[in-house]
């Protein structure tokens, strides 16, 4: 069976986080070799450069919202490059860029699963739920409203990117790593009935099975999506980004993590976001991340 290319899209915008230098993140990933190291473990890869867009004008938030049109214009520039490269048979790994563009993503990819007559599946690797809504968010950052806005709770401009509102639905996610939501966005999570696998749950259970809990029902037909927030990671290995929250899954729960998810052999896309190399030291959350990407792609620690 012949692996699928990969193409990358870098997004180089922090539009909607609450710090500068997720722009940056695009570059920090080619400086650690992904495209190389992909190469390496027999992937076949096509740089495609970066995506343009506005620029941030770091203004307060407006009825809620920080930056709402050019979160909206990036996205749609996401949206249309992803899908280009699912029609064309491709996975597209997006490289960010914050973690707003993931309305952009998951919305082609949703849109490609119709065509297509496929299920999807979102893993959510994050410390954060994002679900939060113009009244529920203390910032207004969009970055921590993408999926309330793939499942249809934002505004237009963000719910009707793509071909179907909404996007997606709740029952589509399986959240693994969270630890850190907000007061009023607890009550939403809970009410959409979002499979969210936190920390306590990894600390109970552990890795292997929290894997195999949000892995179940996956099969020949289904379209798995990954959107890998750098923050997911313990910032004791991963400290380059704007968003660090304590008690994360270690280096080798990860790893597990990501090569359990190879194991499937249903990844069909993926996002990387939330890498700040304004915060890291000689872009060593850049590299950690190029590491767990590549397990991502079926390098094993072991001959298996």
């Amino acid at each position: 069976m012949t692996r699928p290319t990969v193409s990358l899209i870098g997004v180089p915008t922090d539009i909607g986080a609450g710090h500068r230098g997720a722009s940056m993140g695009p570059e920090a990933l080619r400086v650690a070799q992904l495209a190389e190291r992909l190469q390496r473990s027999g992937v076949a890869v096509i740089d495609r450069g970066n995506l343009h867009g506005p620029l941030n004008p770091w203004q307060p938030p407006e009825q809620g919202y920080r930056h709402l049109a050019e979160v909206a214009t990036w996205n749609m520039a996401v949206h249309t490059a992803v899908r280009q490269e699912l029609q064309a048979g491709r996975v597209p790994i997006m490289l960010g860029g914050d973690h707003c563009l993931a309305i952009g993503s998951i919305s082609a990819v949703a849109d490609h699963c119709r065509d297509q007559g496929r299920q999807l599946r979102v893993l959510w690797l994050d410390a954060h739920t994002d679900f939060n809504t113009a009244t529920a968010t203390p910032s207004g950052n969009i970055h921590g409203m993408p999926v309330a806005c793939l499942c249809g709770t934002g505004p237009a401009e963000l719910t009707g990117i793509g071909d179907h509102t909404p996007a997606t639905t709740p029952d589509v996610f399986r959240q693994i790593g969270i630890r850190s939501v907000d007061a009023g966005e607890k009550r939403l999570v809970r009410e959409a009935a979002m499979q969210v696998f936190d920390m306590r749950h990894i600390d109970e259970f552990g890795m292997k099975r929290t894997m195999e809990e949000a892995l179940a029902g996956i099969d020949g037909n289904t379209h798995l999506h990954v959107s890998f927030d750098v923050d997911f990671l313990d910032p004791s290995i991963a400290p380059g980004v704007g968003t660090t929250v304590r008690g994360g899954p270690t280096y080798r729960e990860a790893q597990l993590c990501m090569e359990m998810i190879a194991d499937t052999g249903r990844l069909g896309s993926l996002d990387i976001v939330e890498l700040n190399p304004a915060y890291d030291s000689r872009n060593r959350t850049a590299k950690v991340a190029v590491e767990l990407v590549e397990s991502l792609f079926g390098k094993s620690t072991l001959m298996r």
